[in-house]
C-alpha cells in the first residue's frame, strides 16, 4: 500500500516480517528441520511464543487462528498437544542451554483459560522448561474474561507484563466490531490489574474501528489517560483477507465501512498529541510509553533485530538462525503430529537470504522511529542509506523522516505512515504481491 492511498481496502497494511508470509511454503521444511537440529547461532538471544487459540467471540476485523465455542475437554486436549510441543521443543539442539530472554502468551485470548487451566498448563510446561531468567513474560487479556483471582494468579506465576486488549472504550462500538466484552469489564478489572502490580501493563486502541467518531475517539483517549498504563498501544484498522468484514465486503460488494486512512491517522495524531501532553513518550509507532527507562519491549525489540523465536501452538510463527517457519493450521493436524506421532506439527517455512535478513531487520527497526546506518554497516556490511538511496530520499522529500550524521528519524508524518513506506523496500519480486 503506498503512502497516498485512502480508502480502506481489503489487504494487510501492518507490516511484521519479510519476505511476505505469502512466500512461504512447505516445500522449504527441510530448512527448518535443520535450523531447529543444529546448534544456535552464536550470542542469538532466544524467545518463546505460546499461541492459546480460544476465544468467547471472533471479532469481525480478527485475522488470527482462533476457535469459540470449545468446552473444557477440547481446551485440554489442545492444551495436552501444546504440552507435548514444547517437551519436543526443548530437546532440540537450536535451544543450545539458552534461557529465554523473552515468553509471550498470545492467541486468541490466553486469558480465556480459567485459574485452575493456567496452573495446570505451566506446571506442566516448568517440567521442561522455565522463564525464571526472562526478561518479560506477556499475557494477552481480554477485559470479559478476568477475575481478581485470575490476575492474582497470572502474577504469580510469572507474567510481567499484562496486554489488554480494551480497543474502544465505547459499548455500541465493541458491540458492532464483535467484540465479546463491554467498557464495565474493563472498569471491573483495572482496580485488581491495578492492585496485583505487575512491572508493565499495556492497554491496546483500535484506531478507526466501524462506528467510530471524532467525538468518541477523544473519549477513548481521555479514558486511556485516566486509567494511566505504562504503556498504551494503538493500532490503525485494517482488513485482512480473512475477516468477517473483508469477507462482506469481497462477497456482498458492500462498501468498506472503516474509516478511511486519513482520518484514522488524524485520530492517532491527536492521540499522539494527547498522551505527549500526558507525560507519554513515542515508543514506536504504535506505542506511547510513560517511563522508558522502565518500561521494557523485549519482546518487540528482540525479534525485530533477528532474535530465535520458538513458536508453539496452533498456526503460530516462528524464527530460528535466520529461517521463518509457521506451524500447522488446521486442529487436527496439529494435534495427531504431536500426541500420535509425537512430531512438531511443521507447516511452512522460509530461509531468507542475507539480503533479505537486512531488509527485515531495517524496515522493522524503522518503525520503531529511527535507524542508526553504522549499525546495518557493523552487522550486514551495507550502508543503508546508499544502498535504498532513491527510497529514502522519495520518504525525505515527502516529509516522513530526516537524515543527520548517520541516523534515519521518523517525524511525526512517517510515524503516522509507518507501515506504508515500508514496501518501497521490498525486493522487485515482492513488490505487489499479497502480504499475507
Amino acid at each position: 500500500m503506498s503512502s497516498e492511498s485512502t480508502k480502506t481496502e481489503v489487504g494487510s497494511y501492518f507490516i511484521s516480517n519479510y519476505p511476505p508470509f505469502s512466500q512461504w511454503k512447505n516445500d522449504q521444511l527441510d530448512e527448518v528441520t535443520n535450523a531447529l537440529h543444529s546448534p544456535p547461532i552464536a550470542e542469538t538471544p532466544l524467545g518463546l511464543y505460546i499461541h492459546i487459540p480460544f476465544c468467547r467471540k471472533r471479532c469481525k476485523f480478527c485475522y488470527f487462528k482462533v476457535f469459540t465455542d470449545q468446552n473444557a475437554k477440547e481446551i485440554e486436549k489442545y492444551v495436552s498437544a501444546l504440552c507435548r510441543e514444547i517437551e519436543l521443543v526443548s530437546q532440540l539442539p537450536v535451544m543450545g542451554g539458552r534461557p529465554f530472554r523473552f515468553v509471550y502468551f498470545g492467541g486468541g485470548t490466553p486469558s480465556f483459560l480459567s485459574s485452575r487451566q493456567l496452573v495446570s498448563l505451566v506446571d506442566r510446561l516448568r517440567k521442561n522448561i522455565n522463564w525464571d531468567l526472562a526478561e518479560e513474560v506477556t499475557f494477552e487479556c481480554e477485559p470479559g474474561t478476568l477475575q481478581e483471582n485470575k490476575i492474582k494468579t497470572l502474577k504469580e506465576l510469572g507474567v510481567t507484563r499484562l496486554s489488554l486488549g480494551i480497543e474502544n472504550f465505547s459499548d455500541a462500538v465493541l458491540e458492532e466490531n464483535g467484540r465479546a466484552h463491554l467498557s464495565k469489564e474493563v472498569y471491573r478489572a483495572w482496580d485488581w490489574i491495578a492492585a496485583a502490580d505487575f512491572d508493565n501493563v499495556n492497554i491496546d486502541l483500535i484506531s478507526g474501528m466501524v462506528g467510530e467518531t471524532w467525538d468518541n475517539w477523544k473519549y477513548n483517549i481521555s479514558e486511556a489517560i485516566k486509567l494511566s498504563p505504562e504503556s498504551i498501544t494503538i493500532y490503525q484498522m485494517e482488513l485482512p483477507y480473512n475477516t468477517v468484514y473483508s469477507k462482506d465486503i469481497l462477497g456482498e460488494k458492500i462498501e468498506t465501512p472503516v474509516a478511511d486512512w486519513e482520518t484514522k491517522r488524524a485520530w492517532l495524531n491527536y492521540a499522539y498529541d494527547e498522551f505527549l501532553q500526558a507525560g507519554y513518550k513515542i515508543s514506536s509507532a504504535y506505542t506511547v510509553v510513560k517511563d522508558d527507562s522502565k518500561v521494557n519491549f523485549s519482546y518487540r525489540d528482540n525479534l525485530w533485530q533477528g532474535s530465535d523465536l520458538i513458536a508453539t501452538g496452533i498456526a503460530s510463527f516462528g524464527h530460528v538462525s535466520g529461517v521463518h517457519y509457521q506451524n500447522k493450521a488446521d486442529m487436527k493436524e496439529y494435534q495427531s503430529d504431536l500426541t500420535e506421532h509425537g512430531k512438531l506439527p511443521l507447516g511452512r517455512g522460509f530461509k531468507p537470504t542475507q539480503h533479505q535478513l537486512l531488509i527485515r531487520e531495517m524496515i522493522l527497526l524503522l518503525k520503531r522511529g529511527y535507524l542508526d546506518v553504522n549499525y546495518f554497516q557493523d552487522k550486514f556490511g551495507v550502508d543503508i542509506t546508499q544502498r535504498w538511496n532513491s527510497q529514502f530520499q522519495q520518504h525525505l522529500e515527502n516529509g516522513m523522516l530526516t537524515i543527520e550524521e548517520g541516523r534515519i528519524e521518523l517525524t511525526r508524518k512517517g510515524f503516522l505512515h509507518a507501515d506504508a513506506l515500508l514496501p518501497v523496500f521490498f525486493e522487485d519480486e515482492h513488490q505487489g504481491i499479497r502480504y499475507t
